[in-house]
């Protein structure tokens, strides 16, 4: 069993290697993780010494199949309980991330089941973001933001990030949200803002909207 801390180190590595597909440095998980070089260092040895990690001094650290086995059961709890915490206590999309932090934690596999059963087995949570199985397997399409959608184009937005609320708070109020469709209509030269057409509703938004914005390939 790994502590609550080397959980969330985990956790951060398998996303920052992009489910383990690449190596992290590790002043990038200082940075992501909020915190000291020499408790990363700390931390790194903890995880290598149960096999969670390999870590090669200036390549960075790589999950191992085991490490990323447990990674993908963290995940899979989190997605999970933020799906019940929307669909069923009534949270808004912007409220759950938090929360779920907190209940990812919970160690019991026959509980993290049974909510899975009781939710009718959710693909995707309510920010589109995939559901690992029970057995850490799901699917993971190649994605976009719609800041390289070209105008004219129309797509269906398949996720998009949920760490911000108050990104989450202006998606709601624009309507863009996960199985929407969405048209660029124009982008502006200048700062490439765009223009864009949600469903029936024309709205203009952000460089930095449109990139947290996903679009499946």
């Amino acid at each position: 069993m790994i502590s609550f801390t080397e959980e969330n180190y985990l956790k951060a590595i398998y996303h920052l290697s992009q489910g383990g597909e690449r190596a992290v440095l590790t002043n990038e998980l200082a940075e992501a993780m909020q915190t000291k070089a020499a408790s990363v260092t700390d931390m790194v040895k903890r995880l290598s010494a149960k096999s969670l990690i390999v870590y090669e001094k200036y390549y960075g650290v790589k999950i191992t199949t085991q490490g990323r086995q447990q990674a993908l059961q963290i995940v899979r709890k989190h997605r999970l309980w933020e799906t019940f915490l929307v669909e069923k206590l009534g949270f808004s999309w912007d409220e759950v991330h938090a929360v779920a932090e907190q209940l990812e934690h919970i160690q019991s596999p026959q509980l993290i089941n049974k909510l899975d059963a009781f939710l009718g087995f959710p693909k995707n949570d309510p920010h589109g973001d995939p559901i690992p199985d029970q057995n850490g397997k799901f699917k993971n399409p190649s994605l976009v933001g719609l800041d390289q959608v070209e105008p004219g184009r129309r797509v269906t937005i398949t996720t998009v990030k949920d760490t911000d609320p108050d990104l989450l708070k202006f998606l709601d109020k624009i309507g863009a949200k996960p199985g929407k469709t969405v048209q660029v209509i124009k982008r502006e030269a200048f700062d490439k803002s765009m223009e864009v057409q949600i469903e029936k509703k024309k709205v203009f938004i952000s460089l930095d909207v449109s990139k947290n914005i996903l679009i499946a390939l």
